[in-house]
């Protein structure tokens, strides 16, 4: 394990914010390394973690090797764990057996990926949700069928339960359908809100919708689905994140040209998807990758990349991660409060994500995503990290 930890850094003064924002949220960010080292032909990818309750909490982190020479190309899930706080760190713990490979008809090779952890207080369980990839040899199998897939963590035996899929209604619409790299709420009677994009066999342009579920003993039930939510913009709307915050509930979606938010009052049901701006009407400029929630009880806060020409270099200005305070009542990012989450080193830092570690902090957790080729040279070396959000009451 390898325990690196950068200084803390200072909240700035924000600038006044405008008279229909919200007051600005105080916070310093504490940035951890916890793993890094680069072999040049597979890099750790998606590390996410989910905390689970006590004195003090646990924190379990999974994360996954990446193949550089493929497209998405992925292996068994890794555990990372840490009873502390981030202090120590155990792991990585490879779960091959029942968080890797199956093999199946076809020669194809199926896996779970994109995989979220989470508490489930009705079940006390930390479970798992993210999609199915499908492999034949070291290349996706065409326009193959995806499902929602889920596993959940024994505590006390570290091990993790053998991925299963989500059984979803026969129609062609769920044809490739999965929660891959979402964000969820867990309603107070257990019933999960989870947001999945999909299409039909042969679509180019995904839909996203949230759909309502429940966790019963070890099977995870689909009950219904809200709104489907596209634009007739190249692949449509995915990786969709929702958050509840003060009554309300917000869902930020991934496009190819640009990302893409609503809110709405039962987290089923939305307003027509808007792109993201800035509070001064300008574009934000996140696309073609993820964006996610911080939802404090006193604000409500976006974590994104964005186009930025000091990064033209970087793929798809995915790099540095920024976090913004987000006006919830104009669906807009507060300008004055951006600040740089996870500094860019020429590696794409897209895909992350968010968890609350206590009532103080809320965890931010990213690897430099190693490709393309050459990214290595700006300095980055596949360094997974913990950017530590602590809140100043």
């Amino acid at each position: 394990m390898l325990a690196l930890m950068a200084p803390m850094l200072a909240a700035p003064r924000h600038a006044a914010a405008q008279d229909a924002s919200p007051p600005p949220k105080d916070y310093t960010i504490q940035l951890d390394v916890i793993a890094s080292g680069f072999d040049g032909e597979t890099c750790w990818v998606h590390p996410r973690a989910g905390t689970i309750p006590g004195d003090p909490p646990i924190v379990v982190l999974t994360m996954q090797k990446l193949l550089l020479s493929g497209s998405d190309v992925f292996y068994a899930l890794n555990e990372m764990r840490t009873d502390d706080l981030g202090k120590t760190w155990v792991g990585p713990v490879e779960h091959a057996e029942t968080l890797g490979r199956h093999a199946e008809p076809g020669g194809i090779e199926a896996v779970i990926c994109d995989f979220t952890p989470k508490w489930h207080a009705a079940s006390r369980r930390l479970l798992g949700t993210g999609h199915v990839a499908r492999y034949k040899g070291d290349r996706l199998a065409g326009d193959y069928a995806r499902q929602t897939a889920y596993s959940w963590y024994d505590t006390e035996h570290r091990s993790w339960a053998p991925w299963r899929t989500v059984d979803m209604p026969d129609e062609p619409k769920f044809f490739s359908s999965g929660a891959g790299c979402t964000q969820r709420v867990d309603l107070p009677n257990g019933d999960i809100l989870l947001p999945i994009y999909m299409k039909a066999k042969g679509a180019k342009i995904a839909t996203s919708t949230v759909m309502r579920c429940r966790f019963e003993g070890e099977t995870l039930n689909y009950i219904e689905h809200g709104d489907e939510m596209s634009v007739d913009v190249p692949r449509g709307l995915g990786e969709p994140s929702l958050a509840e915050f003060h009554g309300r509930y917000y869902l930020t979606l991934r496009n190819d040209v640009k990302g893409y938010v609503t809110s709405g009052g039962d987290g089923l049901h939305f307003d027509a998807p808007r792109p993201w701006t800035f509070d001064d009407g300008e574009e934000l400029g996140s696309y073609n990758t993820q964006q996610h929630w911080v939802a404090h009880p006193d604000a409500l806060f976006l974590v994104y990349t964005r186009r930025d020409p000091d990064h033209d270099h970087v793929f798809r200005h995915r790099a540095p991660l920024r976090i913004a305070q987000v006006d919830p009542e104009r669906l807009c990012v507060i300008r004055a409060t951006e600040r740089i989450l996870v500094p860019e080193r020429g590696a794409r830092l897209g895909n992350f994500a968010v968890t609350k570690a206590s009532d103080r902090e809320t965890w931010v957790t990213v690897a430099e995503w190693m490709q393309p080729v050459g990214c290595e040279k700006y300095g980055s070396d596949n360094s997974v990290y913990v950017a530590r959000i602590r809140w100043n009451d």
